[in-house]
């Protein structure tokens, strides 16, 4: 990507992707059981846990083709410690190293990438064997899908009547599919009033995230963001934005949000891996007319993912060519 390319997804007009951007696909090949094997290989049976209870841990990768024509996935390394720790408090072992991780993602990588797109890898570490925490036993699950090579389009949202359950019933903290019931009903609550995402209170009625990101709310030119503690993600990304936001000269904050605040706030957006930074039109039907500084950073992250113009808090576990 050039530089007079990059500079010009500083508009969001231009932007022609959204949440909805990763759509249904069917690869040719799926990473499953130590290795890259066809996708109808890739099979679960119906006693296990990962079905009867929906027990596994996932991350979502994103990789980008570089400036320099190499493939790179953003925050590898990050991306497996949090794995490993969403499987620690479900007590589900991890047998893998992470240059082992690093390996099964480049084999997949190679298998699926093409050119004119970028990858989104799904990395799904479901409970195969085991009762109850007994004998548990589980695999590594990789499915890669297409994604287009532009930044995430401006949606629209509204605030669910679901709520995110807290850290005494499901923590927030581990990212497993069972996490995700709560979002799919939202989810399904906002196509029926029209929105593409939903942002989801906590018990307290305060802020917690959307379906499928961390929040970023802007007021007087610094970026919010709620607190792990709030019911939000541990999120990598928004981390990763804090180190850019600094040497932009934006200043981060984590702390509560309620939800009228969102209703007065300049800006609003949301960030994940996927989701990069989304910028949000409207929300319950109230428009956010101009988003500067969430449109900065955005610009600036997509530079530096793509390798256009790299930044020290961008770490990129590069894929071979070959």
């Amino acid at each position: 990507m050039s530089r007079s390319v990059a500079k010009a997804h500083a508009d969001p007009a231009q932007w022609s992707t959204g949440l909805g951007s990763l759509r249904l696909q069917r690869p040719d090949w799926v990473f499953f059981e130590g290795a890259v094997r066809p996708w109808e290989e890739a099979v679960l049976h119906v006693s296990t846990e990962a079905v009867v209870r929906g027990l596994n841990v996932f991350e979502g990768l994103k990789g980008y083709w570089q400036e320099d024509g190499g493939f790179g996935f953003v925050q590898l390394d990050r991306h497996y410690t949090r794995m490993v720790r969403s499987a620690g408090l479900l007590y589900i072992p991890v047998t893998f190293s992470y240059e082992e991780y690093k390996a099964a993602c480049a084999d997949l990588t190679k298998a699926l990438r093409q050119p004119d797109k970028d990858l989104y890898i799904r990395s799904t570490l479901f409970v195969v064997e085991g009762h109850y925490g007994a004998n548990t036993r589980a695999d590594l699950v990789l499915t890669g899908y297409q994604q287009e090579k532009e930044p995430p389009a401006p949606i629209t949202m509204g605030v669910s009547t679901w709520r995110r359950a807290p850290d005494v019933a499901m923590p927030p903290r581990i990212k497993t599919g069972a996490n995700y019931q709560v979002a799919r009903l939202a989810r399904i609550e906002g196509r029926s009033r029209g929105y593409e995402d939903m942002i989801l209170l906590n018990e307290y009625g305060r802020v917690a995230e959307s379906t499928a990101a961390c929040v970023l709310m802007v007021r007087d030119g610094r970026v919010i963001t709620p607190p792990a503690s709030e019911g939000a993600m541990e999120s990598i990304t928004a981390d990763v934005l804090t180190e850019i936001g600094a040497s932009l000269g934006i200043d981060f904050e984590r702390r509560p949000i309620e939800r009228t605040e969102l209703y007065v706030a300049d800006e609003l957006g949301l960030t994940g891996t996927l989701t990069e930074i989304t910028l949000v039109r409207a929300l319950d039907d109230r428009p956010f007319a101009d988003t500067p500084v969430l449109s900065k950073l955005a610009v600036r992250y997509r530079d530096a993912v793509t390798g256009v113009d790299p930044h020290p808090a961008v770490e990129l576990a590069v894929v071979p060519a070959a």
